[in-house]
This record gives C-alpha cells, structure tokens and sequence, in this order.
C-alpha cells in the first residue's frame, strides 16, 4: 500500500485506511467474527490507518476495534479517534469533557495513547468554542502522552480557515466533500490547508452510499437531480462491466495533496477490493463519461450543521 506524509506530524499514512463506523452498528447489523476479521483484513492489505469514534455506535466501533486489536503491536497501526459528539443531537466540547472522553476512549480501545485526535462534526456548535476552549484542553492532554496529534472534522468547507486561522492544528478530515461529484474539498480548502501545513484527510469516497450500486438509502441528505445524476453514473460504469465504487475509490486516492482517503466496511471483501482497486490503473475514459454526466450537479451538497456555519 501506498503511503502518504501527513503535514508536518510526521506521520505516513497509507493513501487509503480503514474506516471503523460500520463496526459500531451504524448502517446494519454486524456480526462479531464479521466485525474482527473486517479489522486484519485491512491490517492485512497495509490499511494500517484506523479510524473511529465514540460517536459510531454510541461506543461500539472502539470497544469492537479494542477486542480486534488486542493481540496485534501498537507500533503496526496509527489510531485515531475523536470527540465531542456523542449522539445524532448531544455534542459536548468543553474541557471538562474532553479528558473524561480521552479516557474512555482509551480503556475502549485498550491502548495508552491516540496518534490522532479529532474534535469531531464541529460545525453542530458554535466553532469560537473549538478555538477558545477545546483544543487548549487537548494540548493539555497531548503534554500527558494520550495522544500525538491534534486536529477537527467537518463538513462544511467554511469551519477550516475559521479555526485554522486562530489557532495551530496539526490535521483535519474532511468528508464527503471530494468525491467523483463534489470536490468542494479540494476546490476551497486544500490548497490552503497544504499551505499552513495541516494534514490532509478524506472520508466517504462513496458519499454516503450516493457512488455506489446500493439502493440508496431514505436518510440519504442530497437532492433529487444529485441521486439521478448518481444513478446514471452508476448505469454507465455497469454498461462498462466496472462497478461505480471502484471509480469512486480511484478518483479519491488519485489526489497526491490528499494524503490519505477513509473507507469504511464491516464487509472483509469490500475492503480487500479497495486495496486491489488502489494498485489498479484508472479508466481515464470512464472516468471522463462518469465526470461529464456529474458536471450539471457537482458540488451540489447540503446544508450540515449550525446555518452560520456553512
């Protein structure tokens, strides 16, 4: 697997990693022998970069990812976790929060450190508070040798030069936000990001399901021309025997300012194909159709979050 430097952490990252949402519940139902082999699966293919929450599954996905990776040397894998958010609607950034989440995460997760640590969906509080109040606690904490680095997710394009502007930040994650129909990401805050020096990452290549040949789900925030132009997308790539997602996970990994790309999966197989599809050249002429039929709708989004933060 491909690896990719992190800003100036130090850090390298392979080009795509291992998203651990699906193992705390959070689209179906999952299996414990599926959830564990899910995890060495991706250890296995170099996705050595995990990713998790206390969000995801209310718990789950750390307690999960403790038990799978209680047998395997902490120097093999970087760990990241967040905090802040805790359920769909109960967000908590204060510092009082922030080493009791530490904590809990830690006992989770069964190790004694985060490489990374993320204030996590910034953009559902007023973000003056992340500035004043939660990353100084977090330095705190990273003094103590919890945690290595220190960084905030979000969706809108807005909460990075807000923060980032005011106070130093070692990374971001973005998601959703670079995809084969939004590249918003890019277009408004990689450029600037890369400049400052913060580590850039990415999650969801497949926007939430959108670039996928899954039914698409109710809970799903695009717009209706969006799912249609997706559809088409999809429709197009199957007319080329190729399935969607691979194009999907190509066009994500293909940018170098980008260091690395989380996908997540509670399936083994789906994470074994996406290692295999990042070593896989890409169809630059599929890829120039799928582009053409996103063209009417891209960067067509959401609003998430606080309205004054978007």
């Amino acid at each position: 697997m491909r690896t990719r430097a992190l800003g100036k952490t130090g850090l390298e990252l392979p080009i795509v990693s291992f998203g651990a949402s699906s193992l705390g519940q959070e689209f179906r139902q999952v299996r414990l022998d599926e959830a564990l082999r899910s995890v060495h699966v991706a250890l296995e293919y170099g996705m050595n970069f995990i990713d998790t929450s206390p969000f995801y599954g209310r718990g789950m996905s750390e307690v999960m990812l403790g038990i799978a990776l209680r047998d395997v040397p902490r120097d093999s894998y970087t760990l990241c976790s967040k905090l802040g958010r805790y359920d769909l609607s109960h967000f908590d950034f204060s510092a009082k929060r922030v080493a009791e989440s530490i904590d809990v995460s830690l006992h989770r997760l069964g190790t004694d450190h985060l490489d990374i640590i993320l204030c996590h969906d910034v953009e559902f509080v007023p973000m003056q508070q992340i500035v004043d109040e939660t990353i100084p606690a977090l330095r705190k904490i990273q003094q103590q040798g919890k945690v290595r680095f220190v960084g905030f997710s979000g969706y809108p394009q807005k909460v990075f030069p807000f923060i980032c502007d005011q106070t130093d930040i070692d990374c971001v994650l973005s998601y959703n936000q670079y995809t084969l129909q939004n590249t918003r990401f890019q277009d408004e805050s990689v450029p600037y990001l890369v400049k400052k020096g913060v580590g850039v990452m990415n999650a969801g290549p497949f926007s939430a399901r959108l670039l996928t040949n899954s039914p698409l789900p109710d809970w799903l925030k695009e717009p209706a021309e969006v799912k249609e132009a997706a559809r088409a997308a999809a429709s197009c790539c199957s007319e080329h025997g190729v399935d969607i997602a691979k194009l999907a996970v190509q066009f994500s990994l293909a940018n170098e300012q980008i260091t690395t790309t989380i996908a997540g999966s509670a399936n083994p197989s789906n994470i074994q194909k996406w290692a295999e599809w990042a070593e896989e050249p890409i169809d630059e002429e599929l890829m120039a159709k799928v582009l053409k039929i996103f063209a009417p709708v891209k960067n067509i989004g959401h609003i998430e979050g606080l309205p004054e933060n978007n």
